[in-house]
């Protein structure tokens, strides 16, 4: 069920509706617990017992870490709770992949070895709500944050439908209190809320998925295309992940809204980030502060020299890559930002920062930029392989000529960037207006809006990018 289908439409008509028809809290949140196992259900209701066993086990290590004082106790309840649902996300993710690795190596020194694999199918946002329950029990293991008895709030927290399954990741002391406090439809700012939705919805319906449908081919087989094409592709499926994912958050943060709940922001105009350590700080900054959080700053951060702090920062992303998914090309992916955040450490201590001048920082945006699409076309590619053939494609001289996406997207992409650029120059103007606005004007330009909307949107939809992680 995708934000931008009709049966997800009629479905959160529903939803929304009796929500605000509810009197109370208490009413409203099994509904919304109970519309959230619907939501996830409709993708394959066999993996909503994977919800009900991560959300159970977290919920019990909780209970039984604050009640006790015994460190062995709540380390072993902990630990527990990190085994447990660490297991699920790797024999469901990682144990075919690691499975296949192991077999490869054994091949490549010349052993016949072969292990059996497990051939699950994937199932969606599992990295998700992982991710949410592990910083539950983690802040109550720190004393960073006041247990919930509520078994109900905690199973909503885990299962709230608008980002159960591309995130944002949310943190239970920014959710759990909004399940205390009563809601009053007069207090939604249902205008801004509907903009941000159609914003979401341009970015993947008619961007992200017709961008998508363009570039696919040059990446299946990147060995039949020209330089320019490959370049072209590159920067396509920057445009198109972007839109894709942000189109995703920005649609979760208004549905939620418009239910009464605040999720946070989870990109900031990253491409416009002048390093690549500002680049992390906007794009994803849900999962970037996690494992910042809960790895890097663990695992000593920067307190013990430059040696440990590098080896800290290259473990956050490497693991940071592999958990986009389980293939080697996300931990590469992972691993050049880790070693473009080391030289970016190293050169901003050895040399600061002098005052900025208009060159120096177009030239830092534009190096940050084509390092992000660098990088980009290696998450993209099917394996390693056909990443060095991407590459080598684009250094290639023997067809520099553009024969398949033409002018004709380079121009696209040209107009796509100058909207981006004018939706960061404007956003504040143009919310003001649009606030200013009176409630017939801004319903008719509204539904004018969405129907030319539609009018751009594929027949064919595709999912979000980000739900196979």
């Amino acid at each position: 069920m995708l934000f931008t289908e009709f049966p997800f439409l009629a479905f959160f008509a529903v939803c929304f509706g009796v929500h605000w028809a509810l009197p109370s809290q208490r009413e409203r949140k099994p509904w919304l617990l109970l519309c959230s196992y619907l939501f996830y259900a409709w993708w394959d209701w066999r993996f909503l017992g994977l919800i009900l066993l991560v959300t159970v086990l977290n919920y019990a290590a909780a209970l039984r870490i604050v009640a006790t004082t015994d460190p062995r106790t709540r380390k072993r309840w902990i630990r527990a709770s990190l085994v447990g649902s660490l297991s699920v996300l790797g024999a469901f993710k990682y144990f075919d992949f690691f499975v296949a690795s192991a077999t490869e190596m054994l091949r490549t020194l010349g052993l016949g070895a072969e292990f059996p694999v497990l051939q699950i199918v994937l199932p969606v946002g599992i990295s998700f709500f992982t991710f949410q329950a592990l910083s539950y029990s983690l802040d109550i293991y720190r004393g960073k944050l006041r247990e919930t008895r509520h078994f109900f709030d905690f199973a909503l927290y885990i299962a709230f439908f608008p980002q159960l399954v591309a995130g944002p990741i949310v943190r239970a002391r920014d959710f759990l209190p909004q399940l205390e406090r009563l809601r009053r439809f007069a207090d939604i700012d249902v205008r801004r809320y509907l903009v941000l939705f159609a914003v979401g919805f341009f970015k993947k319906a008619c961007v992200s998925n017709n961008v998508s449908a363009a570039i696919d081919p040059l990446f299946a087989a990147p060995w039949d295309y020209g330089s320019l094409d490959l370049c072209l592709a590159a920067l396509g499926y920057t445009i198109q992940i972007y839109c894709d994912f942000s189109g995703y958050s920005d649609m979760a943060i208004a549905i939620a809204g418009l239910l009464g709940y605040e999720l946070t922001l989870n990109f900031d105009f990253p491409y416009f980030s002048r390093n690549v350590r500002e680049f992390w700080r906007r794009w994803h900054i849900s999962l970037s502060t996690w494992l910042r959080d809960y790895l890097y700053v663990p695992l000593g951060g920067s307190r013990h020299g430059s040696f440990l702090t590098g080896q800290n920062l290259m473990i956050t992303m490497l693991l940071g890559g592999l958990w986009h998914g389980a293939a080697w090309t996300f931990v590469c992916w992972g691993g050049l930002h880790g070693a473009a955040l080391l030289v970016h450490r190293q050169w901003s201590s050895r040399w600061p920062a002098r005052a900025d001048s208009a060159l120096r920082d177009w030239t830092a945006r534009t190096a940050t930029f084509v390092w992000v699409v660098f990088c980009f076309s290696l998450f993209r590619s099917h394996s390693l392989e056909s990443a060095a053939h991407f590459w080598s494609g684009i250094l290639s001289s023997e067809n520099p000529t553009t024969d398949v996406l033409g002018g004709r997207w380079a121009v696209i992409f040209l107009g796509t960037a100058l909207l981006h650029v004018l939706s960061h120059r404007y956003r504040d103007k143009l919310s003001g207006r649009i606030e200013s606005v009176s409630a017939t004007t801004f319903s008719f330009a509204y539904g004018a809006v969405c129907a030319g909307l539609l009018a751009f949107t594929p027949t064919d939809s595709t999912p979000f990018i980000y739900f196979q992680f």
